[in-house]
């Protein structure tokens, strides 16, 4: 049996929680710079300069890449070899996104309770999403959400008869209902399949994906390309302000479901769509 201490868990995730909220990750940067130079309306342009320019002071000056730092979101996919000791992993992952939204100096933006609405004043408690895959690794990936997209997100219980064209149009309509709001130019991850909750679990995890990587599925791969050349006919663009700019990536995850339904949900994100992923190795 290989061993994990909790405690390095803790301090990766407190590090990862400042650097993904200060610093746009690669594939990101990649996808906003080419967007920059193929946007069409020269207000669309200038809007992508300006984000481009945030974003260059926000990792010079150390200042969050949005004011929204966002709730945490962590997938922990754990291998079967190892043991994790020293303490609860819940209450490690926890530690560590209080730590670094404190030392971070990030807003904090988790309630107690959703009704209630008291300030927990440390961001936590994080959404924890574990699996136990073959090895003895763990990988840790951190997501912060920001709100102004996530409210924009929907869940739709297609009927089987609507086929991929139901999927298309129920991708469609829920970019188009956010419009400016989930703050273009926007990353779409798409869930299709299994269960209500599946579906939405699936529609997270693809934003956390590559921005320039593409199902392994040949259909699917022309799905993600299809969807984002019809929302960026949307007319929407960089801040809602008009452009061909609308979408920077399309990811979409599938699942085997059952005969009677057709699950798709829909989980939009910003432009900033932070997302960074540590694997841990265990040792003997």
């Amino acid at each position: 049996m290989k061993h994990i201490q909790v405690s390095e868990i803790t301090r990766n995730i407190k590090e990862m929680c400042i650097e993904v909220n200060h610093k746009l990750s690669p594939d990101m940067q990649e996808r906003l710079n080419a967007a920059a130079q193929e946007e069409k309306s020269p207000l669309g342009r200038q809007i992508l300069g300006q984000l481009q320019e945030n974003l260059q002071i926000a990792h010079e000056d150390m200042i969050p890449i949005c004011q929204d730092t966002g709730m945490a979101v962590v997938f922990l996919d754990i291998g079967q070899e190892v043991h994790l000791e020293g303490g609860n992993i819940e209450e490690a992952v926890n530690e560590g996104v209080r730590q670094g939204y404190q030392e971070g100096y990030l807003r904090k933006s988790v309630v107690k309770d959703p009704l209630i609405r008291e300030n927990t004043k440390d961001n936590t408690p994080a959404v924890i999403h574990y699996q136990i895959v073959p090895g003895d690794q763990v990988k840790i990936t951190l997501a912060p959400k920001g709100f102004g997209s996530e409210n924009m997100s929907r869940v739709f219980m297609l009927k089987p008869a609507d086929g991929i064209e139901g999927v298309k149009n129920a991708v469609l309509t829920a970019v188009r209902d956010a419009g400016p709001n989930a703050c273009p130019p926007m990353v779409v991850g798409v869930g299709i399949g299994g269960t209500f909750e599946k579906c939405a679990l699936m529609a997270k995890q693809a934003l956390a994906r590559p921005a320039d990587s593409h199902s392994d599925i040949p259909y699917v791969k022309e799905l993600e390309e299809e969807l984002l050349k019809k929302i960026n006919c949307l007319g929407i663009g960089p801040a809602g302000l008009g452009g061909s700019t609308t979408a920077l990536a399309v990811n979409i995850n599938t699942y085997p479901t059952h005969i009677a339904g057709l699950p798709v949900a829909v989980n939009i994100c910003c432009h900033v769509n932070r997302h960074i992923s540590r694997t841990l190795s265990a040792a003997e």
